[in-house]
């Protein structure tokens, strides 16, 4: 297939790890270059894994993986509650991370960091700019706030807990699901709250609301503009005396644009991934790998 009409695979690479941590056994172990003794692989074994079964089935132009900090400074400061919940880093995971962008590299892919900006920023970033210059994104994450990236060019690989794959996401999913239009996805969250980054949303308000809400008034500032007409007290009430509150969650749902280029063309090397997956005790991956660099 000419590469014009391949996908760039975008990857959140923080949401693959700690899933594939959680998911598999610390108990797997190997070695990691320049640490003492067995270490846990089992992140990197795991979201290799996930994302080599995205690379198998859809064949992309390249593979970009995106790090950045877990809570952005901007987003913080509007909202100290933002993540605050999250629990530090499992001591088994730090090594492995460390060591992964090492690794992913040797897989011959671009490992994409922002040093201001989370991850999901970078993504939506990079599907924007592959979008502009006539090619397709796919974006591989287990967020849903990524659900604003959704175009016609530009899917969503949707990964979720006990799922063998990734479920595509596009326009029309999003608007299944939610009964909204992508774009207003960040909207619908500071609606209806997200408390997976500690956002609660407007009291008394859940998705049929949110949804109802936007579907008629186009926006949230359509629906706060709005809100004294509302002929349900509580409601009223909720959406009347949060409006600053509100419009925080919304920005702070809101991806913001970071400093990144668009990944040139770059195949997968089965060998060196073979190689990297060896060196850290990796048997059976390093096989499957070599087979792939064989065939």
């Amino acid at each position: 297939m000419p590469a014009k009409h391949q996908p760039l695979l975008v990857v959140d690479t923080p949401s693959m790890l700690y899933r594939a941590f959680f998911a598999l056994p610390k108990s797997i172990r190997g070695e990691l270059p320049g640490r003492k003794g067995r270490k846990s692989v089992n992140a990197l074994l795991g979201s290799a894994n996930l994302i080599l079964r995205e690379v198998e089935l859809h064949d992309p132009r390249a593979v970009a993986l995106c790090f950045g900090p877990d809570a952005a400074d901007y987003r913080t400061d509007a909202y100290p509650d933002y993540h605050a919940a999250r629990p530090p880093m499992p001591a088994e995971l730090v090594d492995q991370w460390d060591d992964s962008h090492e690794f992913f590299r040797s897989f011959g892919w671009t490992v994409a960091v922002s040093d201001d900006l989370e991850a999901d920023d970078l993504m939506g970033t990079l599907a924007q700019k592959e979008e502009k210059a006539g090619g397709l994104a796919l974006l591989m994450t287990g967020d849903r706030d990524m659900y604003q990236c959704a175009t016609k060019a530009v899917k969503v690989l949707y990964v979720k807990t006990g799922s063998q794959g990734a479920e595509q996401v596009d326009p029309a999913e999003v608007k299944r699901r939610y009964g909204i239009r992508p774009e207003l996805v960040p909207d619908f969250i500071a609606l209806r709250g997200d408390p997976s980054d500690g956002l609660p949303g407007a009291k008394g308000v859940g998705e049929k609301t949110a949804a109802e809400l936007l579907r008629k008034h186009k926006s949230l500032e359509g629906v706060l503009d709005n809100a004294f007409r509302e002929k349900r007290p509580a409601l009223r009430t909720s959406l009347t005396g949060s409006r600053d509150e509100l419009l925080t969650f919304k920005d702070i749902a809101t991806l913001r644009p970071a400093k990144a280029g668009r990944p040139r063309d770059k195949r997968t090397d089965w060998r060196s991934a073979a190689k990297a997956a060896e060196e850290r005790g990796m048997n059976r991956l390093a096989e499957r790998l070599r087979e792939k660099a064989r065939a």
